[in-house]
C-alpha cells in the first residue's frame, strides 16, 4: 500500500487506473491517456499533484541561505513572483529541480519533486545549520494543476468577479494568494494554466468544482508526454546528480551575476564552461514510425555515441520523439539504434509543441 493523496477516493470514483509512483497510489489515466493528452493541448485539464514536497521556509537568514543553495538568485524574485531552479551538488550535478515562490523578505516556498523528497529534505535541512532559519514541509496542503488553452474560460465558474480579474491578471511565474488558495500561473505541460495550492480538506470540493465547470481529470501519463513535448526535464530521467546543468539544456537557469555570490557547485560550473562544456540535451524525431525510448543508443555523424533520456509517442505529432543527450557536435540528423536497427532521426532545439505551437525546424 502506497502513500494516497487527499483526493485518492476521488480517483477511485472517476475509474482511474492507480499506479506506484515514487511510493504514492497516482492515477496513471482515467480511460485514455492520448485523450487526456488532447484535453489539455485543445481544451483543459487538471492533474493531482499532491504528491509533490512543498518546503516554507522562514527567518531572518532566509536570503543567504537561499543565495547559497540555489543556482538561480533570488534577487531577481519580488513577493508574488517565482522561478524555477536547481539545487547543485559539489561537483555541478543536480540534486533537484524546483519552483521557488517569494511569499515575503522572508519567506519563500520550495515545491520539489516527490520521488526525492527524503534526499531533499536532508539537503535542506544539512545546509540549514549555520542560518537562522526554519523549515517547514506542508504536509497539510494539496496541489491542482490546470492547464490548457481553454481553462481561463473555464475557471469564470469557480471564482468570483473580484477573485477572476486577480487570477487572470497573472503572468506567467506569478501568484496570488485568495483566502487560503496559493494560485500560481505555473504548470508542466507547455500549455496555460494554473497550479493551486489549497488545504487537504478543500482540495476534494475544489476537484469536484472544476470537474462540474468541464476541466476533465487526467493522470500522470498524459503529464509525462505533454512535458516531453515541451521539452521539459524530468528529474532522475533527463538530469540527476550525474550531470550539470549545462549539460541538460538549463544553463538558463543558473545565475552568474554577482560573480561574488557563492552557491553550492558555482565552482565546478565554472570549471566546466571553462574546458568546454562536451554533450547537450538535444530533441529528436523519429523519421519513420515508431517508438523511441529512454536508453536507445544514439549514433552521430564522425562515430560518437549518445543515449535517449526521455522517450516516447507524441499524440499531438503522432511521432516518436526524444530527448537525447548527445555530443555538442551532432548535426541536424542521427541514428537511433530500435531492436538491433538503425533509424534516422532529425535533431532540433526542443519544445517540439508548447501553447499549442508545433516547433517550426521539425520536418513532416
Amino acid at each position: 500500500m502506497g502513500k494516497k493523496t487527499p483526493l485518492y477516493l476521488s480517483h477511485l470514483a472517476a475509474n482511474a487506473k492507480m499506479v506506484d509512483f515514487a511510493g504514492w497510489d497516482m492515477p496513471l489515466h482515467y480511460g485514455s491517456q492520448v485523450q487526456e493528452h488532447h484535453y489539455v493541448r485543445r481544451d483543459a485539464g487538471m492533474f493531482d499533484v499532491s504528491h509533490m514536497t512543498i518546503v516554507d521556509v522562514k527567518g531572518q537568514d532566509v536570503i543567504a541561505y537561499l543565495h547559497y543553495l540555489l543556482a538561480n538568485n533570488i534577487d531577481k524574485l519580488i513577493p508574488g513572483k517565482a522561478f524555477y531552479t536547481c539545487m547543485l551538488n559539489n561537483q555541478g550535478g543536480v540534486v533537484d529541480d524546483l519552483i521557488v515562490y517569494k511569499i515575503a523578505d522572508d519567506f519563500y516556498r520550495l515545491v520539489v519533486n516527490s520521488a526525492t523528497r527524503d534526499k531533499d529534505l536532508n539537503w535542506l535541512n544539512e545546509h540549514a545549520k549555520k542560518y537562522t532559519i526554519m523549515l517547514e514541509e506542508r504536509t497539510d496542503l494539496a496541489i491542482l494543476a490546470i492547464q490548457g488553452c481553454k481553462v481561463k474560460n473555464k475557471i469564470t465558474a469557480i471564482f468570483n468577479p473580484e477573485d477572476l480579474r486577480s487570477i487572470l491578471a497573472l503572468k506567467p511565474f506569478h501568484f496570488v494568494t485568495i483566502d487560503s488558495f496559493f494560485i500560481a500561473r505555473t504548470g508542466y505541460t507547455g500549455e496555460d494554466g494554473f497550479e493551486i495550492i489549497v488545504p487537504a480538506k478543500a482540495v476534494s470540493a475544489l476537484w469536484e468544482r472544476l470537474i462540474t465547470a468541464q476541466i476533465h481529470p487526467c493522470g500522470l501519463g498524459a503529464r509525462d508526454t505533454l512535458r516531453l513535448e515541451a521539452g521539459l526535464n524530468l528529474y532522475g530521467t533527463d538530469m540527476d546528480e550525474k550531470v550539470t546543468p549545462l549539460e541538460s539544456n538549463l544553463g538558463w537557469t543558473v545565475a552568474w551575476e554577482p560573480k561574488e555570490r557563492h552557491f553550492i557547485g558555482r565552482q565546478a560550473l565554472e570549471k566546466q564552461q571553462q574546458q568546454g562544456v562536451t554533450c547537450s540535451l538535444v530533441g529528436l524525431i523519429l523519421r519513420e514510425s515508431g517508438v523511441l525510448r529512454n536508453h536507445q543508443k544514439v549514433k552521430i555523424e564522425g562515430g560518437g555515441e549518445g543515449e535517449i533520456t526521455s522517450g516516447s509517442f507524441s499524440p499531438t505529432l503522432n511521432k516518436g520523439i526524444a530527448l537525447a543527450r548527445v555530443p555538442i557536435t551532432i548535426g541536424t540528423e542521427c541514428q537511433v539504434e530500435i531492436r538491433g536497427k538503425q533509424h534516422t532521426a532529425q535533431v532540433i532545439k526542443p519544445p517540439f509543441v508548447r501553447q499549442g505551437q508545433i516547433n517550426e525546424m521539425i520536418i513532416d
